[in-house]
């Protein structure tokens, strides 16, 4: 399929929207602390969206015949991603809780996650959440006009499993714009040199997920949670990024709120 290139106008409004969904996940950070539920930061999410005046991405997405049921995915511990919400999973010190923020503003998407420590975390955890950060810095880097998507896809992976940890194969980094997920699909393993040609003006999900155990996930009950097989913690990081002739831009760079209007 052919890979959606953006034009002015697409990426002015790209700009506006990644802004608001960084700036949504800015302002959860500091709710993730003990005794607080993922309904409370679902709430609270909700709540950012419509005062940026904006709408969740999430909210409603079918996959086969489920739709998702909650404005913000919000995974916990040895949840990989789309974990619902709930007022029954109460944080303790300890976890680690990937924050994953999709909005739709004007036609057009911005999606960006973030794994927050609640409270003190195990130095293996520590440096979970580092590497994984990382990842996706060394991911971003790669995104330059005249390289492929396995470039992008082999820095990941070479330096999660260089450091110990292992890369989830069965979800994948993608391209973003009027729809959630558009080509080009983004592993966070592969080889350098292949896959599609990078051109500017893409604009591209790029998300590392990195388990402390083995790679291998799978999908619970409700049919959205995707958990590591082992049950071991995973950690989750993104940005939106436009690619340009000078260098990769990340476009989910948070506002200071009174610079922010609202709805």
């Amino acid at each position: 399929m052919t890979i959606p290139i953006k034009d002015k106008i697409g990426i002015a409004k790209m700009r506006e929207a990644c802004a608001i969904a960084a700036t949504v996940l800015e302002n959860l950070k500091p709710l993730v602390r003990p005794g607080v539920t993922t309904q409370d930061l679902e709430e609270a999410g909700r709540d950012w969206i419509a005062r940026l005046g904006a709408r969740s991405a999430c909210y409603g997405y079918q996959h086969g015949s489920r739709r998702y049921p909650a404005h913000t995915c919000i995974s916990v511990n040895d949840e990989v991603v789309h974990g619902i919400p709930s007022f029954k999973r109460v944080l303790r010190d300890g976890d680690i809780v990937s924050l994953d923020i999709v909005v739709s503003h004007d036609g057009y998407i911005g999606d960006n996650a973030f794994t927050v420590p609640v409270g003190t975390v195990s130095p293996a955890i520590e440096k979970l959440l580092r590497l994984t950060r990382e990842a996706l810095d060394l991911g971003v880097k790669q995104a330059l006009v005249g390289n492929r998507i396995g470039d992008i896809s082999a820095a990941v992976q070479q330096f999660v499993e260089a450091n110990g940890f292992s890369v989830v194969r069965d979800m994948v980094g993608h391209g973003v714009g009027v729809a959630m997920h558009e080509p080009p699909e983004i592993p966070n393993f592969g080889r350098k040199g292949t896959g599609d040609k990078i051109r500017a003006g893409m604009t591209l999900a790029i998300e590392p997920m990195v388990n402390l155990g083995a790679y291998k996930t799978k999908t619970l009950s409700d049919g959205w949670t995707i958990v590591t097989a082992d049950g071991s913690p995973s950690a989750h990081f993104e940005h939106t990024v436009l690619t340009t002739e000078r260098g990769p831009e990340i476009l989910t760079i948070p506002r200071p709120v009174s610079a922010q209007a609202s709805a």
